[in-house]
């Protein structure tokens, strides 16, 4: 790993995304996004799928100047369309949407089609708990895990986020539906490195850490084994039913080509609905009871100010890659 300054990443991912064609405000967002998702230890869906993106983008399956659109409204309940734009900005403008109607309704929920992949699906999370709203989102995905008692993939690896704010510092939950995020297993892979537990099977059909076997079965272990894969087939049922869009078994199956995928994004507005005031001592209570045990999210901080005080890390073939962009 190399270290690179916070300011030099934004100003360089912004500048390629500005000579694909975004906008500078949208460019500069999308940038931002990708920036702050490895500022945040996600390496894996920041600097490291930024390329991947770029090539998204060159092929057409991601279009830069498309925008959401609203296409139904049931009060706090809205549908809305990508278009295949850009999966970070789509996900941004229909969080934020939720959040304006959660302010309006207490809750507000937004189901988005015609998207594309959201990169690190914590950052809507954190959009919520900074707008002071508790947050929950979903996306599907291609199908990339199989169903319990298969051995071939067929639902998706559908990321949960669940977020709620503290002042002492929010509590966000990002999860895929496999031990570990297909992404995860590439920066294991790309760092020479085993996986700590059990992440897959490999080709014979055997559980392994290897996470090159597991990339090369398309056989993620899902969490919980059947549980996880239940959750992820409803996830997919309700965000196709919410949105109108895709689901799992109607996308493509190529990491490149993977499009046109649906999302949910939740917002439930605490100053209206905690009119008491009590929710700082609810979080703090239960977090209390834990006794210093880790609990999601609580270390953001402290990797925050570390890797904006030395940079952030991220392998040097993936920045050498984005320099030549």
């Amino acid at each position: 790993m190399i270290r690179v300054p916070f300011a030099e990443v934004l100003a360089r991912l912004q500048q390629v995304l500005s000579r694909l064609g975004f906008e500078e405000p949208r460019a500069q967002l999308a940038a931002r996004l990708f920036a702050e998702t490895s500022r945040d230890g996600v390496y894996s869906h920041g600097l490291h799928r930024f390329p991947r993106f770029v090539e998204q983008v060159r092929r057409k399956v991601v279009d830069p100047a498309a925008r959401p659109e609203r296409t139904a409204s049931f009060g706090a309940v809205e549908r809305w369309d990508g278009h295949s734009g850009p999966g970070n900005l789509n996900a941004y403008a229909c969080m934020e949407r939720a959040i304006a109607l959660s302010r309006a309704h207490g809750l507000g929920c937004v189901a988005l089609a015609n998207t594309n992949h959201w990169m690190r699906g914590g950052s809507y999370g954190w959009q919520a708990v900074e707008a002071g709203a508790i947050g929950i989102c979903w996306t599907n995905t291609m199908a990339n895990l199989p169903a319990w008692g298969g051995s071939d993939p067929r639902v998706g690896n559908n990321p949960l986020v669940i977020a709620v704010p503290h002042a002492a510092g929010p509590v966000v939950l990002d999860m895929a539906m496999s031990q570990f995020s297909f992404g995860a297993l590439e920066s294991y892979r790309l760092r020479g490195e085993t996986l700590p537990v059990d992440g897959g099977f490999d080709r014979e059909g055997k559980l392994t850490r290897d996470p090159a076997a597991i990339e090369a079965s398309g056989r993620a272990l899902p969490i919980g084994y059947w549980k996880g894969s239940g959750l992820s087939l409803m996830l997919d049922m309700m965000g196709a039913l919410l949105s109108g869009g895709q689901a799992t078994h109607q996308i493509p199956v190529d990491i490149i080509t993977e499009s046109r995928l649906t999302q949910v994004f939740l917002a439930f507005d605490l100053a209206t609905i905690d009119r008491a005031g009590t929710r700082e001592a609810v979080v703090a209570g239960i977090l209390g009871s834990l006794r210093g045990l880790r609990y999601p999210s609580a270390r953001i901080t402290q990797l925050r100010a570390e890797n904006l005080e030395k940079g952030i890390p991220v392998q040097p073939q993936v920045w050498e890659k984005i320099l030549e962009m």
